[in-house]
């Protein structure tokens, strides 16, 4: 067993290392360089002015978290009276000073976050009451084909699987770890979207140019087999294709957006207060 260094003390409750965000970074930064590929960006951007335009309340102080690229600062910059770019951070701290904003935005970025409760509950603290945090993060069945045609491409020629995409929270999980963050009003929603490819290396090469390709700290480390890959794209096209043999790939954006508790938000009623009973209002409808 190892030992701990004088000083030092364990933290049982420490979130696990899943990600390695140095290398997303220059993975992401590598995309950049080379021409990304921003069509989910082009629709999470697009989405989130049209929600941001949705909301009555006035914002003032903005925070962008993480969001690779400019795409999405460029589409809120105009409409507040500062927005801090918060970039890449490898230790995932946020140096946003308590109540030092009213809105927090992210686009496609807390997927590759190693402990989300922990920075949902370091963006609550940094809101100011009735302050909103609006998201969008990769979740839910994304790239569900590619994952099951490595899986079994893998167990046929190598005996066994690696991880290649990273685990995705459902939609459930996210609103309870807004919950857990001390949000009020938190909601949730997934947008699907089902892109086609001429074949599985085609959508292989659009991942790399989003700079979303496999940074699990678990990762193989060394090159795919030819015969894997091959099979692999074999399986994929004889489960995922359309008829005119053009291959599918889902992904699922889910949006999660909470608000820092404030005395003017509508509130549950307290338990018995209710003036007439739920047993009452049923037989009331059933007459």
């Amino acid at each position: 067993m190892a030992s701990v260094p004088t000083g030092m003390a364990q933290n049982p409750t420490a979130a696990p290392i899943l990600f390695d965000r140095a290398l997303l970074r220059e993975r992401q930064d590598r995309a950049r360089r080379g021409g990304p590929v921003t069509f989910l960006f082009d629709r999470v951007a697009e989405d989130m002015a049209e929600r941001l335009a949705a909301v009555t309340r006035e914002f003032s102080d903005a925070a962008e978290i993480w969001t690779p690229g400019e795409l999405l600062r460029k589409a809120v910059a105009d409409r507040f009276k500062s927005v801090t770019r918060v970039g890449p951070d490898e230790t995932e701290m946020l140096r946003l000073a308590p109540e030092s904003i009213d809105l927090a935005v992210s686009a496609l970025a807390f997927q590759f976050v190693n402990d989300l409760p922990g920075v949902l509950a370091q963006v609550r603290r940094a809101l100011r009451p009735d302050g909103l945090l609006l998201a969008a993060m990769i979740g839910g069945d994304t790239l569900t084909e590619l994952r099951q045609a490595f899986a079994e491409a893998e167990a046929e020629c190598e005996g066994g699987v690696s991880p290649r995409v990273a685990p995705f929270a459902d939609l459930r999980d996210i609103g309870s770890l807004l919950q857990r963050a001390g949000f009020a009003l938190p909601v949730t929603d997934v947008d699907s979207l089902v892109v086609r490819y001429d074949n599985a290396f085609a959508l292989m090469a659009d991942l790399r140019a989003m700079g979303a390709t496999n940074v699990m700290i678990e990762r193989r480390r060394t090159p795919t087999r030819r015969a894997t890959l091959l099979r692999m794209s074999e399986i994929y096209a004889s489960r995922f294709a359309d008829p005119d043999g053009r291959i599918r790939a889902t992904f699922d954006v889910i949006w999660l957006s909470g608000w820092a508790p404030h005395e003017s938000q509508p509130k549950p009623l307290r338990p018995g207060s209710a003036k007439a009973s739920l047993e009452a209002a049923v037989k009331g409808k059933t007459k």
